[in-house]
């Protein structure tokens, strides 16, 4: 499937769901990863005006669950998101981010990703490992 097709299916699933609340959008698909974005404004910011760490959270476990679902095969079952740990290091108050998944394992039945969130000039905001599994679909939910 092209690269294309690939975004339109993804991007497609976000309709009515946290991604589409958050605008996330997926851009870019490689053989070992899959890119994010989203806009920081009033919609994601705490308190103070600053990006939230949940939404930072929420775009890593957005991308590396959606890296997921196009890497492996989604007619053995469903993908579900494990872990997540994420370190913030810089603060944002308005633009864009971007959060690229990149496939650090792959094994039959689990995915560890590293997201790098960075911001337009390519500054790390934040560093994320999400563990993702493959729940096998059982003879009763064929």
């Amino acid at each position: 499937m092209g690269h294309r097709k690939v975004l339109d299916k993804l991007n497609a699933y976000n309709k009515n769901t946290l991604m589409e609340t958050l605008d996330i959008t997926y851009t870019e698909v490689g053989e070992d990863y899959l890119v994010a974005s989203m806009p920081v404004n009033e919609r994601v910011h705490q308190p103070m005006g600053l990006l939230h760490g949940g939404a930072s959270v929420a775009l890593a476990e957005s991308v590396g669950s959606a890296a997921s679902l196009h890497f492996l095969d989604p007619s053995q079952g469903e993908v579900r998101g494990i872990e997540i740990s994420a370190n913030h290091v810089r603060s944002i108050r308005q633009g864009v981010v971007h959060a690229k998944a990149r496939l650090m394992h792959k094994g039959r039945t689990t995915l560890l990703w590293e997201i790098r969130i960075t911001d337009e000039k390519d500054r790390l905001i934040s560093l994320c490992k999400l563990t993702c599994i493959l729940l096998q679909k059982t003879k009763a939910d064929r």
